[in-house]
């Protein structure tokens, strides 16, 4: 099946013939310190900080619920004990990441390896101003804005078929990563082979899954998927977060300086 197919049996509603490209789960990642939101993050994980009203985390929740995803792994590590209260309140899984503290978010990816499929892998931190998610993907993919001038974003090249063939950290007028991916089956196994494969190197300790992706970049077929300015954002700092939102303007103002 290419991509025409599959976009023509999904607005036919023909069903049986894409359970193949159905979405299983999803894993959310919520495992790591946030410490450039320090002092705040020292009480609150910054996937549970409330923006325009709604908990970050569980405003990405009900969105994948709205999608119809059926299973949401969480993944957590720093001040996990935070985090339980959604396992009450939502049909969601916490798994707990031992590794948090010494690795980077290639141990999460590790820690919810049991699960992966046709999985989604989210940020907690990432805000969606529409619903993003689908039931169905047609292969593994990763979101992208695009920037207009310089960027210190992961920066991507594809081909005529919106393939990725390169991964670079920094350049200019330029699509680059930013949001949620998507991992297929075939996408997941051949990952965790090289992820089982390269974890206790000394040298993937402080890896983010992507430079593992972008290591293998040829054995890791990856598409991206456009989105237009205004739809995914990511807050790095506090100050982000107060152009987002102006309620956390009196927080910011009553720092230190």
């Amino acid at each position: 099946m290419n991509q025409n197919t599959f976009l023509k049996y999904l607005k036919k509603k023909e069903y049986s013939r894409l359970e193949p490209y159905r979405v299983e789960n999803a894993v959310i990642l919520a495992a790591g310190f946030a410490s450039r939101f320090a002092p705040l993050s020292y009480t609150t994980p910054k996937a549970l900080l409330r923006v325009r009203g709604e908990i970050l985390i569980e405003r990405q929740i009900s969105q994948l619920l709205e999608a119809g995803i059926p299973k949401i792994y969480i993944v957590t590590g720093y001040q996990q004990e935070k985090f339980r209260y959604l396992a009450d309140k939502y049909p969601v899984e916490l798994l707990y990441n031992p590794e948090y503290a010494v690795r980077n978010n290639h141990s999460s990816v590790y820690a919810a390896r049991e699960y992966l499929g046709n999985s989604y892998i989210c940020s907690a931190d990432n805000y969606f101003t529409e619903n993003v998610f689908c039931p169905y993907q047609y292969h593994a993919c990763y979101s992208a804005l695009y920037a207009d001038g310089p960027t210190a974003e992961y920066c991507l090249t594809t081909d005529e078929s919106g393939k990725i063939t390169d991964v670079v950290v920094g350049g200019h007028d330029s699509w680059y990563m930013l949001g949620h991916v998507y991992f297929d089956r075939a996408f997941s196994r051949k990952f965790l082979e090289i992820l089982e494969r390269e974890y206790d190197l000394p040298e993937t300790r402080d890896l983010l899954w992507e430079k593992i992706y972008m290591k293998h970049l040829t054995e890791l077929p990856m598409y991206i998927r456009r989105y237009p300015s205004g739809v995914i954002y990511e807050f790095d700092t506090l100050e982000d977060l107060c152009l987002f939102d102006p309620s956390w303007n009196a927080y910011r103002d009553s720092l230190p300086k």
